[in-house]
C-alpha cells in the first residue's frame, strides 16, 4: 500500500472518532488539518479543537493517536493539536452542515 492509500484509510479511521458534545466525527467537523504519512509508516495528523477550553481537549488527540496506530501501513503515529489557523463553522463540510442544520 503507498502512503495516499494508507493517508485515506486514516482518514476513513478519523471519521470514526467523535466529538462528545457534536454529533458528528471529526474529520467532518474539520477539526483535522493534516494528514501525511511518510514512506516509514510514520503518520502525522495536524489537528485543532473547537476551543482551547474543549473538555475534551485531553482524550481527543489521544483517541485520534490510537486510531491513527490501527490503520494497517502506519507504524507510528505523531498527532500534534494546533491552533493556527482557529476553528470556526466554516470548516464544516457539507455533510456536517446539512447534519447540524446549518443549510
Amino acid at each position: 500500500m503507498n502512503t495516499s492509500e494508507i493517508e485515506a484509510e486514516v482518514i476513513e479511521a478519523l471519521r470514526t472518532v467523535y466529538d462528545p458534545e457534536i454529533p458528528v466525527n471529526i474529520y467532518d467537523l474539520g477539526l483535522i488539518y493534516e494528514v501525511k504519512v511518510e514512506p516509514s509508516g510514520l503518520a502525522r495528523v495536524a489537528m485543532t479543537l473547537t476551543s482551547p477550553h474543549c473538555p475534551a481537549a485531553a482524550e481527543l488527540p489521544a483517541q485520534v493517536e490510537m486510531k491513527v496506530r490501527c490503520v494497517s501501513g502506519v507504524a507510528d503515529a505523531q498527532v500534534e493539536v494546533v491552533w493556527d489557523p482557529p476553528w470556526d463553522p466554516s470548516k464544516l463540510s457539507e455533510a456536517a452542515k446539512l447534519q447540524l442544520g446549518f443549510l
